[in-house]
């Protein structure tokens, strides 16, 4: 069974016992949290789509990990201008394991 869902302004394809990196949600590690913006739910014979979200469809987890990703440079140059800013950037994310899928 898989589903698709949206969080954090964009799409996941998952399925049961997936490990899921989202944009940072609220929670400690091992708190439950669920999705109910489900666009999609399919299990293997049906496939239900939303017009946009999928009717009593909730896809449930558990928090593993609250951390930041790499780092990543950002730099702004001008040539023959002596303009440089260079920055750095560390995106916070959440990973979550995916433990069912009702709808």
């Amino acid at each position: 069974m898989h589903a698709i869902v949206k969080t954090g302004g964009k799409q996941y394809k998952i399925a049961e016992g997936d490990v899921l990196r989202v944009e940072k949600l609220a929670g400690e590690v091992g708190a439950p949290i669920s999705f109910d913006q489900v666009l999609m739910v399919s299990n293997g014979e049906t496939t239900t789509v939303g017009q946009p979200m999928v009717e009593n469809a909730t896809v449930s987890g558990t928090i593993i990990e609250q951390g930041r990703g790499k780092k990543i440079l950002v730099f702004k140059y001008k040539r023959r201008k002596r303009y440089r800013r260079k920055q750095g950037h560390r995106q916070a994310f959440t990973a979550v394991m995916i433990d069912s899928i009702q709808g």
